[in-house]
């Protein structure tokens, strides 16, 4: 695996479902990405990247618009990265994608977990600043 910067993506050479990448933004926000599949085979590391962001972060948007599949052991990544940034004082807002939402509708029906419908959207909610639109989807 090769780093290019913590604003690209990590190439992935393995057999690996999903890249990670960490884009920071001033003065102290990781929006932390994944994109690819999500699942028992990867899921821990996707906890241990973000997680290891999260140390030098003050906000985080956890970005996953680019997950294809989102497995239960991606919920359980999500409750790592909720303690981690409980335990550091860490503000932070989930991004799903439909895979992901389907997923939080089983996992945390009573939607614990704050999520925003964008990444600009979450930036906004962590500025303390409601965006003016919303997208809701519907329900199927």
């Amino acid at each position: 695996m090769t780093v290019f910067s913590t604003n690209a993506l990590i190439d992935r050479t393995d057999d690996s479902p999903a890249a990670f990448a960490t884009r920071w933004l001033p003065p102290s926000t990781a929006v932390i990405s994944a994109h690819g599949e999500v699942d028992a085979l990867n899921a821990t590391e996707f906890a241990d990247y973000a997680v290891g962001n999260i140390t030098n972060a003050g906000r985080v948007v956890i970005d996953l618009t680019g997950v294809d599949f989102f497995g239960t052991a991606g919920f359980s990544a999500l409750k790592a990265i909720e303690v981690r940034c409980a335990v550091g004082d860490v503000d932070w807002v989930l991004v799903p994608s439909k895979s992901v939402n389907r997923l939080l509708r089983i996992c945390d029906p009573d939607s614990e977990l704050r999520t925003c419908y964008s990444v600009a959207a979450a930036l906004s909610t962590l500025n303390g600043k409601t965006p003016l639109l919303q997208l809701v989807t519907k329900s199927r």
